[in-house]
């Protein structure tokens, strides 16, 4: 009897060693992983922040006239003047960031789907926009080189347009501990801050678009643009937008001095709420250099 409680101790004194070698092994494993997944994202935020860096625009010194030039040459004719985009924004007194943005290197030498460029003053957003052809959810959990993991990308769904020429756009990104992505959207919930950090600068191929924020608010994790629609009529947005200067919530700013309706272009940014699964950040602005065209007068069905 005794010989067989010491093998039953032996035994369980084996499996005991048995399985805390195991759970030895599993917690080196989870480590291990974690470690690789934090060294990816360091990676994916270093990336991001050399593109930003290579965005701003150095401002290159006008050349003189050389002495040798002969100052009796016929001026040429003056030719009929354009309207300059930049500068209607700063006849409005919008502040235009010196930064430029070299599309075609970024297509070809970083990722094609970099449509368009995001970029807040005194916030960490300053990144590339993308969009996939056909799978909506994969920047969302892929880097810009296309791996897997966080911080994922800045990115729109392929039922926007990717002129911003839509009534609403709407753009995603992760709110990330450390910061990053679109964290600094509840940056927002501090109406001072707000105040002071106005505008939401889109670079394109085509231009500059710039929109002035309206509303800040949580509200709920519904598909923005399913929800309504797609907003393919203005009474659509007309609701929209008086639902959200209706929202009165902590944290959340309107500014009752900006107009918005039916006939602008309408930008959303779309971030999580920390521990509420079910919210989201929203900040929204109006396109202040551009407008919506319908094709007919809609209405409400």
């Amino acid at each position: 009897m005794r010989k067989m409680d010491k093998d039953a101790g032996g035994n369980n004194a084996r499996v005991w060693k048995i399985a805390g070698a195991a759970f030895l092994i599993v917690a080196i494993a989870c480590t291990v992983v974690a470690c690789a997944g934090k060294a990816k994202e360091e990676e994916a935020e270093s990336q991001y922040e050399s593109l930003a860096e290579q965005t701003t625009k150095s401002v290159e010194p006008t050349p003189e006239p050389s002495s040798e030039e002969s100052s009796e040459e016929p001026e040429p004719e003056a030719e009929p003047e354009e309207t300059d985009p930049l500068e209607e924004l700063k006849e409005m007194g919008v502040p235009i960031p010196e930064k430029e943005v070299d599309f075609e290197d970024l297509q070809e030498n970083t990722n094609e789907d970099i449509y368009a460029w995001i970029y807040i003053p005194d916030t960490p957003i300053d990144y590339p926009i993308l969009q996939h052809d056909t799978d909506n959810t994969f920047y969302l959990e892929h880097n810009i080189d296309g791996s897997l993991g966080r911080p994922g990308c800045i990115y729109t769904e392929n039922y926007n347009a990717k002129d911003f020429s839509d009534s609403v756009t709407v753009m995603y990104g992760h709110n990330m501990r450390v910061g990053t992505m679109f964290a600094a959207l509840h940056k927002y919930e501090d109406s001072e801050f707000a105040e002071e950090h106005p505008y939401i600068y889109i670079y394109t191929p085509d231009g500059l678009l710039v929109y002035e924020i309206f509303s800040a608010h949580k509200t709920s994790n519904e598909h923005i643009l399913y929800a309504h629609n797609y907003f393919t009529n203005k009474w659509t947005v007309e609701k929209y937008i008086e639902d959200s200067r209706n929202v009165r919530v902590m944290g959340g700013v309107q500014r009752e001095d900006v107009e918005a309706d039916a006939d602008n272009c309408i930008l959303v940014l779309s971030t999580c709420v920390g521990n509420e699964p079910d919210k989201r950040y929203v900040v929204q602005g109006v396109l202040l250099n551009g407008g919506k065209e319908w094709e007919e007068e809609q209405e409400q069905e």
